[in-house]
């Protein structure tokens, strides 16, 4: 799975995919992340793809898929060697609340991602009438569709970068829980 390495190595590198509807806020987190500044985005056709150190020797490699109908289809393509699925939410929009939940549900079903840890973001939380992180844990189901795979939903708004942090500690945190269980498994190997 993903791009780590067998060996314990001091340098880490992770994919990451970032997905969730078109004008939810993909771009916006990825250049916070990257830059910490605010960039004007607009849809992405297609993918961005940026090498973000998360911590020292942690490197992700994250790929930025557009959210836009016809994009979807086309998403499944995107998870092969995944090591986590990053969703992002908007919190404030009701109407494509649905089809947002919908889309998660589809992609969780992807062989290649099967027990990947999933991280959702609820954003933007700095608009009039937003859900809570816990409302949005609810209407995704996430208790049944990611009970069998390590999950964490983290509110936050792109814009201001609140909560992002927070989001992407859980991230590395779920890539380093896979990299010693990874180890653990090669050591049993090499003694047996």
């Amino acid at each position: 799975m993903g791009m780590w390495n067998s060996k314990p190595s001091k340098v880490k590198h992770a994919r990451v995919l970032l997905l969730g509807l078109d004008f939810s806020g993909k771009s916006t987190i990825l250049y916070k992340l990257k830059h910490n500044k605010d960039f004007m985005t607009i849809p992405t056709i297609g993918f961005n793809v940026e090498m973000i150190e998360m911590e020292k020797n942690i490197y992700f490699t994250v790929w930025d898929v557009g959210g836009q109908k016809h994009m979807r289809s086309f998403w499944s393509h995107y998870c092969e060697n995944t090591d986590v699925l990053v969703y992002v939410v908007d919190s404030s929009d009701h109407q494509h609340l649905e089809d947002s939940r919908r889309e998660f549900e589809l992609i969780l079903k992807n062989e290649h991602i099967k027990h990947v840890p999933v991280v959702l973001l609820a954003n933007k939380q700095d608009l009039p009438g937003a859900l809570t992180a816990e409302d949005v844990t609810r209407k995704f189901k996430m208790k049944k569709n990611c009970g069998d795979r390590d999950w964490y939903v983290q509110p936050c708004c792109a814009t201001s970068g609140d909560g992002l942090a927070e989001g992407f500690w859980k991230v590395t945190q779920f890539i380093k829980s896979y990299t010693k269980s990874t180890e653990a498994t090669w050591s049993f190997f090499r003694q047996n």
